[in-house]
């Protein structure tokens, strides 16, 4: 019923995955929609998708397990490991450390294309002054800029000589006996085999492979060549896609939730020190209305409050500050963890410590032509965020339109009834919806007693 309900006010995505969780583990999870429309292949909770940003916040536990390994240090000036000098050329005596790096204030910008060739060095395009921005300061001002995370994965393989996905794969994934990958390479092949495709307006965007490996998981060569076994570890962070390139299920990435919620422990087992969770929860930026970047909303309007609060690699949410629309849940609730958005896709993980309880989903194919209820996130994210509040405002919606009915039918008029769109006069948020055209949506639920 609540879907039904909802399809009325967003368009429906070809996929979602939501998977709520507590301390003690999954507590619901709910799937609806095509993994691989070509394909006619339903989404599970154990489907692999390219999972967007939040991939930021677990290449944020990786360096934190380094960190606990002495390997690291936050506070530490970078260009000792890279092996040369990293600095703003407007403001060549300040350092820039991890911290900075994870916050988003090192004053990296994403003046150029992050996305570089397996031949490239990431040295070359940090000497291009388009990444820098002039007028602030390292630590001055927050701008959310991907280009951070390749230059953080360099100095992870400069500090272990791993490459950065095998590396991810012996910190991360596989202690927490995570089916994950940046960009494919440490998956099972029965895991990449149930690759969620990407969609934008019914249009493929990317991992329509088929149920196969990619011929290149990597951005080739110059010369075309994908030669990965000859890279250099440090010489090119970004070939695996630190910032966006973690394909991880639903329910693999609710049990990162759940270390997270239970400040660093999972089943059990002791995964990250509290101070580490600790260290990653603390706001390192707040939004004082002149200081950073709070990003766009989902119809680009610029400073609409998408981001008010930002950690190491972790977004805090509901921040109470004028100008800050990052609350999807509506409650004012301050959740942490990370948003993601690309190629159509929008996903969420989130945890709220006092309540004991998170969320994590994804959806692909939302459309931006969504209107949002509360908030700068878009109506989909919304829903999968807090579907028990857009019942209450379905609810109302449908009471005031049944009252208003029973008043025209007192005075005589004819009463409320659901009008087509295709006669332009519609009532999209009374009237159930139907599925996109041509698109089949099964919805199945499996929850915890």
């Amino acid at each position: 019923m609540l879907s039904l309900l909802l399809l009325a006010t967003v368009t429906q995505p070809a996929a979602s995955a939501r998977v709520a969780f507590d301390r003690r583990g999954e507590v619901s999870v709910q799937t609806t929609g095509l993994a691989d429309i070509g394909a006619g292949r339903q989404v599970t909770a154990d489907d692999p998708v390219r999972i967007a940003s939040i991939s930021k916040l677990v290449t944020a536990i990786g360096v934190m397990r380094l960190v606990e390994q002495h390997k690291l240090d936050l506070d530490a000036d970078v260009s000792g490991l890279l092996g040369y000098t990293l600095r703003n050329p407007a403001f060549p005596h300040t350092p820039i450390t991890l911290r900075l790096l994870l916050s988003h204030r090192s004053s990296l910008t994403d003046g150029i294309d992050y996305v570089l060739p397996l031949d490239a060095d990431i040295r070359d395009a940090l000497r291009n002054p388009k990444v820098w921005d002039s007028q602030h300061a390292p630590g001055s001002f927050f701008r959310y800029t991907n280009l951070n995370f390749p230059v953080i994965a360099s100095v992870m393989e400069r500090a272990t000589g791993k490459r950065f996905d095998r590396l991810m794969h012996d910190l991360v994934l596989g202690p927490l006996k995570l089916d994950a990958c940046y960009n494919f390479t440490t998956c099972s092949d029965a895991a990449v085999a149930r690759i969620v495709v990407q969609y934008r307006k019914g249009q493929v965007t990317r991992d329509d492979n088929h149920g196969r490996r990619p011929a290149c998981p990597v951005t080739p060569a110059g010369d075309g060549g994908c030669d990965l076994d000859a890279y250099k570890p440090g010489t090119n962070g970004a070939i695996f896609s630190p910032q966006g390139g973690l394909y991880i299920s639903a329910r693999d990435l609710a049990k990162v939730g759940r270390m997270l919620l239970n400040d660093g422990r999972v089943d059990g087992k002791r995964f990250l020190s509290s101070a580490s969770i600790a260290t990653m929860r603390t706001p390192l930026w707040v939004y004082d209305g002149g200081n950073g970047d709070t990003g766009e909303d989902p119809a680009g309007n610029h400073q609409a409050g998408y981001i008010c609060s930002y950690c190491i690699a972790t977004m805090l949410l509901a921040t109470p500050a004028r100008g800050c629309h990052d609350d999807p849940f509506g409650d004012g609730r301050r959740r942490f963890g990370h948003a993601g958005n690309a190629y159509g896709l929008r996903s969420g993980l989130w945890v709220d410590p006092k309540a004991g309880k998170g969320v994590a989903y994804f959806a692909t194919d939302v459309s931006l032509e969504e209107m949002p209820q509360h908030s700068a996130y878009t109506r989909t994210e919304e829903l999968l965020a807090n579907p028990a509040r857009q019942t209450l405002i379905v609810s109302g919606w449908i009471s005031r339109a049944r009252g208003a009915a029973g008043r025209r039918d007192k005075a005589g008029r004819a009463g409320f009834r659901c009008r087509s769109s295709a006669a332009g006069n519609s009532r999209p948020h009374s009237c159930a919806g139907s599925s996109r055209s041509g698109r089949a949506a099964p919805h199945r639920t499996d929850a915890r007693a």
